[in-house]
């Protein structure tokens, strides 16, 4: 695997679990890569594409996830950090319809909300336009060093308004496809991964490591991402898995610190 979209292969699709939100909810292989193919062609839609910004909340949930999978997918690179998308001029901001009204983008930009229906006819609503969406993707040709992940905070477009470079024009701080996915197999290989893995992201989406072995390593072996409720912290949380993602305490029997993630 080379780059992110080759986890999404279609012949990947199956009734194992990929992905469980903090509710308990899973979400097959199937359901995730379609949904996925689904959300790079809203963000398609949206303006958002190669050398381009998505900027999303770091809650986490399913719209930030899939946001993330299907920018991977155009070549655009995602920022949990939508505050800092906003000041970037980033081209998709995504957030909670609970903070719509904390942004006011600039032209250019693009703004969507989950988890309810927004209050301005410009903002996209995330959810529907997802559930509505062709379920088809055409496949990519992309390059590994492609931008995948920004740390939160990281530049975004220059002064000329072109995204990939910093204002002095040098790269910005990111991570690539390749550099994220040979991380990602050196945490699967370190932790034993396997079909059977369930690895509990409790590290913040805002920091890319924790993206990298939280959610990358584990849907690369074909394991369960699980997405654990932030208010779930220490020793006396529910055991969700076997391997933790978390700079902190944790019930699952390992923990990886997002910090010894080789990136």
């Amino acid at each position: 695997m080379h780059v992110v979209g080759d986890l999404l292969a279609r012949d990947r699709r199956s009734d194992a679990p990929a992905l469980v939100t903090p509710d308990g909810r899973e979400r097959s292989y199937h359901e995730l890569i379609t949904n996925a193919y689904k959300a790079g062609n809203v963000l398609r839609y949206l303006g958002l594409g190669a050398g381009r910004t998505l900027a999303a909340a770091p809650v986490p949930a399913l719209p930030p996830v899939l946001a993330f999978l299907g920018a991977a997918q155009l070549g655009a690179a995602t920022r949990f950090d939508p505050a800092a998308g906003a000041d970037a001029g980033d081209r998709v901001l995504l957030v909670p319809a609970t903070e719509e009204a904390a942004y006011d983008p600039a032209p250019g930009t693009q703004l969507a909300v989950f988890g309810g229906d927004p209050t301005a006819p410009e903002t996209t609503d995330w959810e529907e336009s997802v559930w509505s969406e062709n379920p088809a993707f055409p496949p990519s040709d992309l390059d590994p060093e492609t931008p995948l992940l920004l740390s939160a905070g990281a530049a975004g477009r220059d002064r000329a308004g072109r995204d990939g470079t910093a204002a002095d024009g040098t790269e910005r701080d990111a991570v690539s496809h390749g550099g994220g996915l040979a991380a990602a197999a050196e945490v699967t290989e370190r932790y034993g991964l396997d079909a059977d893995s369930r690895v509990v992201l409790r590290a913040p989406l805002s920091d890319p490591a924790a993206v990298v072995a939280g959610l990358l390593a584990p849907l690369s072996v074909g394991g369960t991402a699980v997405l654990a409720d932030p208010a779930e912290t220490g020793a006396e949380a529910p055991v969700r898995g076997e391997v933790a993602v978390t700079a902190g305490e944790a019930p699952e029997p390992a923990a990886l610190d997002p910090a010894d993630v080789p990136l």
